[in-house]
């Protein structure tokens, strides 16, 4: 099943898609809105224009495990998504994805601009990779 990823974020949200045979996870673009509604309905066409059954937002949980005020910011988007897509929607946790993304943009020698147009859909990646993992190894609970 295709599934995208949401890394969500107050000025730009990444996005990633997998594979219909869930082995792939690759980025798909970014989207430079500010307004959570437009966004939403951003996320849900592209989900949509990609065939996706399900969509995955990460979820900023504490290092400590508790939800903050980005982690509520990221729940209320994902019940807006579902709502304007139709599609189930997960949340799931990303705990050090956006760190992760830079240091792959570190290695890759990505700098200014070009690194701000790309670390939120890296980030969406690594978050949709993590949920792969994860379904691979629990398909009686992924369904």
């Amino acid at each position: 099943m295709r599934i995208l990823a949401v890394d969500y974020g107050d000025a730009r949200t990444g996005l990633a898609i997998c594979d219909p045979g869930e082995q792939l996870a690759s980025p798909l673009g970014t989207i430079c809105q500010r307004d959570p509604e437009k966004t939403a309905e951003a996320a849900a066409k592209a989900a949509l224009e990609a065939g996706a059954r399900r969509i995955v937002v990460g979820n900023p949980i504490n290092m400590d495990g508790t939800a903050g005020e980005r982690s509520q910011a990221c729940r209320d988007f994902a019940a807006l998504l579902e709502q304007k897509s139709g599609l189930p929607v997960v949340l799931w946790d990303e705990r050090g994805t956006t760190v992760t993304a830079a240091r792959y943009l570190n290695v890759t020698d990505t700098r200014g601009k070009k690194r701000k147009k790309v670390i939120d859909a890296v980030a969406a990646t690594i978050i949709l990779e993590s949920y792969l993992v994860w379904r691979k190894n629990h398909r009686e609970e992924g369904e």
